[in-house]
């Protein structure tokens, strides 16, 4: 652990995206030598130019790491032999059936164990269920003979990466860490150390699992009330919105969620069906979730419902209309468009026969869930004309003024038009 306080301790990251570049940097950033591993070519060959494709990291910051050569990148795995540690960082998507998909973590555990050494410290950061660091990342490690605890440190440590959050990021974001043993945990402790302000550190790798998903579970199912009491507050014609601004005045007892078109990203779609899906496998049937899980999943097909309740009270039908959706995004200010029920939204509005635009600064082209499209400006498609505009991602910078006056209807999921009263603004 000398090594690593002294920070001249070996640093890998195994992925690049969203959780592994940041983490890279800050590791880079903090003095070590990191060496980052992805499969991507065009991710390697952009780090080794020094240009950044997430915007969370600014590319200043990453032309000093690499042009300090502090930090490289690379495609070949054997880099990990002369490493210290290994952060592993890659997706945790979900199969069809919406049974966990782990199949890039295994990709990633196999190649670390073709090099793994003693001494080596290997942390599992991707979002997974309880269980996984032991049941399934240990037993591939150990195949060559060393052991975990003995030869070498194992631990999980929940990413909790909040992209376009200016307030919160990797050094200033808690770091839970919870490792196969005391030992371990304190190695993985010793290293977060020095790159965020805070650690946390657990009894086991499970319940560093746990914490994760009890998170972003926590969000899904409390979105998913908010979203039922929208749907509620709109059968009795209240505003949920100004309902939620009032409860928020109370000072505990209290926490604001907003409603939605649904869900998006890669976590909070994703998350509580690992859990309900490790439930079961403990024969535990999680209902709440899962009954959340539905009510967020219905959100797109309600607001195509709002869109054609809004085009018949003009004496037009979907089929036909154009469509403009502002933002495709999951969340604002980000180029994410995984999960993003802009897509469900879109896919739904193309199957009832609508003419479907979109602009996004963050997303020049869509081409997932059955929905191919290419950005269209906002200005262009509003002079084009458009038959409905629906405010789907609330991105800062974006004239929605212009879409209030040029578009003859506008549907609001985000209440981004808050306070206007405008006849042919609809809100969710």
């Amino acid at each position: 652990m000398a090594e690593l306080r002294a920070r001249t301790a070996r640093v890998g990251v195994i992925g690049l995206g969203y959780v592994g570049l940041p983490l890279a940097v800050e590791f880079a950033d903090a003095g070590f030598a990191v060496t980052s591993v992805d499969v991507d070519p065009q991710k390697v060959e952009s780090i080794s130019r020094g240009v950044s494709y997430i915007p969370d990291v600014p590319q200043e910051r990453l032309q000093r790491v690499t042009g300090a050569g502090r930090l490289r990148a690379t495609s070949d795995f054997s880099a990990l032999a002369d490493v210290d540690t290994i952060s592993i960082c890659v997706p945790t998507p979900l199969r069809k059936t919406k049974d966990p998909d782990l199949s890039y973590v295994v990709a990633a555990v196999e190649r670390v164990a073709e090099h793994l050494r003693p001494g080596q410290l290997v942390v599992l950061e991707s979002t997974t269920y309880p269980g996984t660091t032991e049941e399934v990342v240990r037993p591939m490690l150990e195949r060559g003979g060393l052991r975990a605890g003995q030869d070498f440190f194992l631990a999980f440590s929940p990413e909790r990466v909040d992209p376009a959050n200016k307030q919160w990021h990797t050094g200033n974001t808690p770091k839970v860490v919870g490792g196969i043993d005391a030992v371990s945990t304190a190695v993985a402790c010793a290293l977060y150390d020095q790159i965020v302000q805070t650690t946390v550190p657990v009894s086991s790798t499970s319940v560093a699992e746990m914490v994760k998903l009890l998170e972003n579970t926590f969000r899904a199912v409390n979105i998913g009330l908010v979203n039922e009491l929208a749907l509620m507050c709109r059968s009795m014609g209240i505003d949920v919105w100004e309902v939620i601004d009032a409860a928020s005045t109370k000072p505990f007892g209290f926490m604001a969620f907003y409603p939605g078109p649904g869900l998006g990203g890669h976590c909070i779609p994703i998350d509580p069906f690992y859990l309900s899906w490790k439930a079961r496998q403990s024969g535990f049937e999680s209902r709440f979730i899962e009954l959340a899980g539905h009510v967020n999943a219905s959100m797109p097909r309600h607001v195509v419902e709002l869109i054609g309740e809004a085009l018949n009270s003009h004496g037009k039908p979907i089929r036909g209309s154009r469509i403009h959706l502002c933002g495709m995004a999951y969340k604002g200010d980000v180029g994410d468009y995984r999960e993003s029920p802009a897509l469900d939204i879109a896919r739904l509005l193309q199957l009832r026969g609508g003419l479907v635009t979109y602009s996004d600064p963050h997303v020049p082209i869509v081409n997932e869930h059955g929905v191919a499209l290419e950005e269209t400006p906002l200005d262009v498609a509003l002079e084009q004309g458009v038959d409905c505009a629906v405010i789907v991602t609330n991105h800062r910078g974006v004239d929605y003024d212009a879409v209030v006056r040029k578009a003859p209807l506008v549907v609001d999921t985000r209440n981004v038009l808050k306070g206007r009263t405008e006849p042919h603004i609809v809100r969710l």
